[in-house]
Parts: C-alpha cells; sequence; structure tokens
C-alpha cells in the first residue's frame, strides 16, 4: 500500500493525468510548461483535497508545495532546471506521499530515460513528421522535462489509485 490513499487517489486520477497530458504536449510543442497548467494542477489538490485526505494529511502536505517551489526556484535560478519544470514539481509535490519518495524518484528515473531515448529516437525518423514544427526538435542540447515529469506523476497516482 502506498502513502497516498486509494480513494484519494482515484478521485485526483482523472485531474492528474489529463493535466499531464496537456503538459506534455506543449513541453513537446513549444518547449514550455504554461503557468494556467501548473495552477491547475495546484488548485485540483487545493480544492479536492480536505474532501478526500485527513486534515492532518492534508495540511502538511500544501508545505510540500513551498518547499519543492523555493528549491526549484533556486535550481531554476541556478541554470539546472527550467522554470515550468520547477513550477510543475511544486505543483506535484503535495500529490506525492513522503513515504512514496523513494517510488517516485524511480518512476522518475524511469520516465526521463524512456521520454529521452523515445524523443531522441523519433526526432531522427520519419515518425517527426507527425508534428513538424515541435520546438523540441531543434533544441538539441535541451529536453521537454515535462514529459518525463507528467508521466511519473500520473503513474504514480494510477499506482496509488489500484493498490
Amino acid at each position: 500500500m502506498l502513502g497516498l490513499a486509494p480513494d484519494a487517489a482515484r478521485v485526483f486520477l482523472p485531474f492528474v493525468a489529463l493535466i499531464g497530458l496537456y503538459v506534455s504536449w506543449t513541453d513537446l510543442r513549444g518547449m514550455r510548461i504554461p503557468n494556467a497548467s501548473v495552477l491547475l494542477l495546484a488548485g485540483v489538490f487545493v480544492v479536492l483535497g480536505p474532501f478526500v485526505l485527513p486534515l492532518d494529511i492534508y495540511g502538511p502536505r500544501l508545505l510540500h508545495l513551498v518547499a519543492i517551489l523555493v528549491l526549484g526556484f533556486a535550481l531554476s535560478v541556478m541554470g539546472v532546471m527550467g522554470a515550468g519544470d520547477a513550477k510543475f514539481l511544486a505543483a506535484a509535490a503535495p500529490l506525492v506521499a513522503l513515504a512514496d519518495l523513494r517510488l517516485m524518484f524511480m518512476l522518475l528515473a524511469a520516465t526521463m530515460l524512456a521520454a529521452f531515448v523515445t524523443h531522441r529516437v523519433i526526432k531522427r525518423t520519419p515518425l517527426r513528421r507527425l508534428a513538424p514544427d515541435w520546438e523540441s526538435w531543434r533544441r538539441d542540447k535541451d529536453f521537454p522535462m515535462g514529459t518525463a515529469l507528467s508521466t511519473a506523476l500520473t503513474l504514480y497516482v494510477a499506482l496509488a489509485a489500484f493498490s
């Protein structure tokens, strides 16, 4: 059993999955994660959280958002990650139980590897013609991390929902 209760995860999952798809698409297409999608993800937790989580869990999870936002901002300023990635991580943080951090890091490592390899392979094949104008194809040194981040979050919430 994961730290995110199955009942809560089932409520969050449709929203996380849809927002995650949108984040992946916008990051692949334009190498940016829109603020609206980040605010929507945070809003899902803020609005639905009190109905599906005990208040003694809900409150501290909001602190996760603040802590990761501060850390992400610092990493973004240092050039370690993009600002959109940092904001997405902050919005996603309340959904992840501290007890599940090891699993989350494993999911993130797996999705990063899969997304990177898939992106680089498709970039060099005729499949690229399906979306010829995507900005992510033109940047050799950058990678649309929103794809891996949103996939890892969606997988985590799905695992919690069906565990």
